[in-house]
């Protein structure tokens, strides 16, 4: 495996900056791994080539004639199939846009390629982001590095697996209710949710608009804060984006202190449905956060056990209303358009052949929660429950600065395990849910492996809205000192592919 796919993404930027490497050379070696091992892994559903080498050409360009770079320049990076990227296919990994190139960029593609960041192709993910394993693509499930029956997490599982297989060092997420911590929390590696509106929305295939967060995914806590600072802030293209300034991430993440921190553990992210291991790895690394010099209190937020019901129905009602654009006239795939049928029956006929069975169980199950005589019974009672989270947040956050949690109940489970047990699969979501309710800031990273099966156990850490730093700083903490006990970072005990 060549050493450049190894570098961390500061690492590598700093190397082309210095002149040690191109971004030709760095683009090429990440080509040549993706060649090599992701056909076993499927981690990626296009891959731009001549695009990321058009790019990466382009860094060398102004590095030679002494223009100024930006902080991630020549950096690879991955990203979900779920932005618009102009002239670059975007299908959300649904049938429905299959063949669609989109004629513009997503704001937070505009900002990477004004970055200098090279963008080298788009990753699997569950179709519409509904789902917990990446099994819901409609172009087939994205093995997990560590273990290729096993799944990557969901529903960006093909951006965590790029990243731990090193085919990018960097890697772009969205988590609706936790699908960049939870894919993160089963790889190894590094995953971040900033506050809600943190981060543009626009040019986002949305799902469900109340929830939906971009954020940065990467191996290392420091890259990912180089790449949230490059992606975040306010966005005049996206009614929900926040008109404040970006948090100092990349300085939490380098200065990475907890002492006098108070730390919350909250007893409802607990209890049955456990892996015993997970506990084991998140009870470790609370004793770690307490040797470092935190406080931790423990805390009780009733209303979280009613966080992934009301998820169930917030979500699938909005997505009923979001996916209703995908009526067979104005984008992708069109079936039964001969001339003998009318536009109901070829909208019905397209909407049966693009989506697949997750996505028609959420808009059947949002459409009924919507529907006149049910909506205060359901969708009504829903919103009601999270202001009842948001207000449980309000008073954790009168006594702590951050709360840590297990991110995932278990580690990666079997390919196929749960594809028939829908509420199995959305237990996977249960610690990370209660943050996107909320809006608040939320990060997962590596904190071991589970004994007994030897797959990747997330730590996640929560701060309020807008104190996005505080995720860094702790993470920072944590990073070092699992990096100290273990050695080496967790990633490196990965088997080879």
């Amino acid at each position: 495996m060549s050493d450049i796919i190894r570098l961390t993404a500061a690492q590598t930027a700093a190397r082309i900056a210095a002149g040690e490497l191109t971004a030709v050379e760095v683009t090429e070696a990440h080509l040549a791994r993706i060649e090599a091992v992701d056909e076993k892994v499927h981690a990626f559903l296009h891959v731009d080539r001549e695009g990321a080498l058009a790019q990466a050409r382009a860094v060398d360009a102004k590095r030679a004639a002494g223009e100024p770079l930006g902080p991630l320049a020549g950096v690879p990076l991955a990203m979900k199939d779920i932005f618009t990227t102009e002239g670059v296919p975007t299908t959300v990994g649904s049938r429905i846009l299959e063949g669609w190139i989109p004629p513009y960029d997503a704001t937070v593609t505009k900002k990477l390629k004004a970055a200098d960041v090279v963008i080298i192709g788009k990753t699997n993910m569950d179709e519409f982001a509904m789902g917990s394993s990446t099994e819901n693509s409609a172009y087939g499930p994205t093995g997990n590095p560590w273990d290729l029956t096993r799944v990557p997490g969901g529903s960006g599982g093909g951006s965590a697996a790029a990243l731990a297989s090193y085919q990018a060092p960097l890697a772009l997420g969205t988590d609706t209710g936790g699908s960049i911590r939870q894919p993160a929390a089963v790889t190894a590696t590094v995953g971040v949710k900033p506050t809600y509106g943190g981060v543009s929305r626009y040019g986002m295939v949305a799902f469900s608009s109340s929830l939906d967060q971009g954020g940065p995914c990467a191996r290392t806590v420091l890259d990912a804060a180089l790449l949230h600072e490059v992606i975040a802030g306010h966005d005049p293209m996206d009614s929900t984006s926040i008109d404040a300034p970006v948090p100092p991430v990349v300085e939490a993440a380098r200065s990475g202190d907890v002492t006098g921190l108070r730390v919350g553990v909250v007893k409802e992210f607990g209890g049955e449905g456990y892996q015993p291991g997970v506990v084991q790895r998140f009870n470790e690394s609370v004793e770690l956060l307490r040797g470092l010099g935190a406080e931790i209190v423990e805390l009780s937020c009733p209303s979280f056990t009613y966080a992934l019901a009301a998820y169930y129905l917030i979500s699938p009602s909005e997505c009923s209303s979001n996916l209703a654009r995908f009526d067979a006239m104005r984008y992708g795939l069109r079936v039964g358009d001969d001339g003998t049928r009318s536009a109901e029956e070829v909208t019905a006929l397209t909407r049966e052949a693009g989506f697949g069975p997750e996505v028609k169980r959420r808009i059947i199950l949002g459409t009924y929660a919507l529907s006149s005589g049910y909506y205060d019974a359901y969708y009504g009672s829903a919103q009601k429950v999270r202001t009842l989270i948001t207000r449980d947040f309000e008073r954790a956050f009168e006594r702590v600065d951050v709360i840590v949690s297990p991110t995932t109940p278990t580690t990666a489970f079997p390919i196929g395990e749960r594809a028939d047990d829908p509420m199995a699969m959305y237990l996977a979501d249960l610690c990370t849910i209660p943050t996107n309710l909320a809006g608040n800031a939320a990060m997962s990273l590596p904190c071991g492996l589970a004994p007994e099966d030897g797959l990747p156990v997330g730590l996640q850490i929560i701060a309020p809205a807008l104190r996005d730093d505080r995720l860094y700083r702790v993470g920072a903490a944590v990073e070092a000192a699992f990096v100290a006990k273990w050695g080496h970072p967790l990633l490196e005990e990965a088997p080879q592919l």
